[in-house]
């Protein structure tokens, strides 16, 4: 089986069904008691619709822009009962999706003209990031790809630690300064590595910093400036994992990192271990980001490449 058949092959969509079981289930429960009893989509079934998505962490904006897109369609369309509602917001949910730059498989290919690709991943403490490399180095490494982990948390021990054994685990190469050194040199450094060693992937790790934190948040622009001298145009994208779990917090965290830093793509951890699943839509909306990465589960094979068909089947059934 190829790389890309094998990561929408019928066991991932399971793998994804089970991940969103609970997103599902609470969305799906809320909505259906929301308009038990109602036979067209009025104006009663429209405010309990936009509590629905409000209390599943699709967030204020995006709700009001999905509420102004359906009662649009009811303007239109003259009459709209609420068996419609579920295709009714599908179709919405995946348009916005495609409204804001979150693309399907066929454009995830490792850009051709830059070798090496390098990622520079950012994030709180927490959220599982660490991991999230990890797995990202092993789906590279299935694809034949050769890389190199850089340690770039140079303030914690076990950053530096847990990142080497991702990388024994993958069969990688590792590239660290050890501790207390500057992270931006770590990353200059993890760059040239990758050129000299012909990397395909060079997966750059920063601290876990508190988005409260200025000056923190402020090395994150040194350090992809740094990444920029020893190759331009790098780093090629700039990867915010982010906890599903935590809802809004997220929203709050992705606001930080993209004043601090052009992060151009999305990673939700933990999707499986919560009802907030809607947040991904909220996010994507928001920040105008492509949800790049979801994960559905701890084992190494458990981080899929996010795709918006599958999600939006797995949330409400496939299309009748």
């Amino acid at each position: 089986m190829s790389f890309l058949k094998k990561l929408f092959s019928k066991e991932k969509k399971e793998e994804l069904d089970k991940g969103l079981e609970k997103t599902k289930e609470g969305f799906l429960g809320k909505l259906s008691r929301a308009i038990a009893g109602k036979s067209t989509v009025d104006v009663d079934v429209l405010d309990e619709l936009e509590n629905v998505l409000i209390s599943s962490d699709v967030g204020l904006d995006t709700t009001v822009k999905i509420i102004e897109r359906i009662e649009a369609r009811v303007a239109s369309d003259k009459y709209l009962n609420t068996s419609e509602l579920n295709e009714i917001l599908r179709d919405e949910i995946v348009q916005l999706l495609s409204e804001n730059n979150t693309k399907d498989i066929e454009d995830y290919d490792l850009p051709k003209d830059k070798k090496p690709y390098v990622l520079l991943v950012v994030g709180v403490n927490g959220v599982g990031k660490t991991t999230t490399i990890g797995k990202l180095a092993y789906q590279f490494q299935l694809q034949g790809k050769k890389v190199v982990l850089g340690a770039g948390d140079t303030f914690r021990a076990a950053a530096v630690d847990q990142l080497k054994i991702w990388s024994e685990r993958v069969g990688c190469d590792f590239y660290s300064k050890g501790m207390n050194t500057d992270p931006a040199a770590v990353a200059y450094e993890t760059t040239k590595y990758a050129i000299e060693n012909d990397c395909d992937v060079a997966i750059i790790d920063t601290a876990g910093r508190l988005h409260t934190k200025i000056h923190l948040m402020r090395e994150l622009t040194k350090i992809k400036r740094s990444i920029g001298k020893k190759m331009d145009g790098a780093p090629h994208d700039v990867l915010l994992v982010l906890d599903a779990t935590t809802g809004q917090n997220a929203i709050e965290q992705a606001t930080r990192f993209t004043e601090a830093t052009e992060v151009s793509c999305l990673a939700l951890t933990k999707l499986d271990g919560t009802a907030k699943g809607g947040v991904a839509i909220g996010i994507s909306d928001q920040f105008k980001i492509p949800i790049k990465y979801i994960g559905v589960g701890e084992e190494i094979d458990k981080l899929q490449i996010f795709n918006k068909r599958l999600y939006v089947e797995s949330l409400f059934g496939e299309k009748s």
